[in-house]
């Protein structure tokens, strides 16, 4: 069975956030003051605790936009089977590439990630897909209740798990696929040069 392993390439897209950055690591240092690691010098409980809900939004608004780009890959892949005569009826699901992505990233990836910076893109895979099995678009914070923002990780990755139980679906680990990953801003570049040089 000829069956062509290469799939489309994860694109993923910067996400901009007015502050993100800073509320990010705001939100760290809340948390650990709040578990006493650190010292709360004259920051009251509440305004940790509002620091830390800040910092988590901003998390769950990144990890959606992830996801978008992750539910669009998985979407190409899907037509990408379904152009292959051996694969069409193979029970190849989301799930199946849900699981890949998740399990079996191929090593260049998971490197180009670690060169990223990304060292646990399985939690940021599952989450970010979570999150997008049942959010259309980012709520605003106060949509969100307080006791969700700041447990969302535990949820998202509940999210996940339901989402890949939904259905039967085939593994696709052994198939031998593989695929690159680029940041948006990388792969334009790429395609330019190649337009360049035909």
């Amino acid at each position: 069975m000829a069956i062509a392993t290469s799939l489309p390439p994860l694109i993923l897209h910067p996400f901009a956030d007015a502050g993100g950055p800073d509320k990010l690591v705001e939100s760290s240092r809340a948390s650990l003051m709040l578990q006493g690691l650190l010292p709360t010098g004259d920051r009251t409980q509440d305004e940790l605790d509002r620091a830390l809900l800040e910092g988590r939004y901003c998390e769950i608004r990144m990890l959606f936009y992830v996801g978008k780009d992750l539910v669009r890959w998985i979407d190409q892949c899907l037509e990408h089977v379904d152009r292959n005569d051996d694969l069409r009826n193979a029970g190849i699901r989301y799930q199946s590439f849900a699981a890949y992505l998740v399990n079996h990233t191929p090593p260049p990836v998971q490197e180009k990630l670690r060169k990223w910076g990304v060292a646990d893109y399985k939690s940021i895979f599952t989450r970010a897909l979570g999150l997008n099995s049942v959010l259309a678009g980012v709520p605003r914070r106060e949509q969100f209740a307080d006791d969700f923002i700041r447990n969302y990780y535990r949820y998202a990755d509940q999210m996940f798990a339901c989402r890949q139980a939904e259905t039967a679906f085939t593994d696709i680990s052994e198939i031998g696929f593989d695929f690159e990953i680029f940041a948006s801003g990388e792969y334009s570049r790429m395609l330019e040069r190649e337009w360049a040089e035909s």
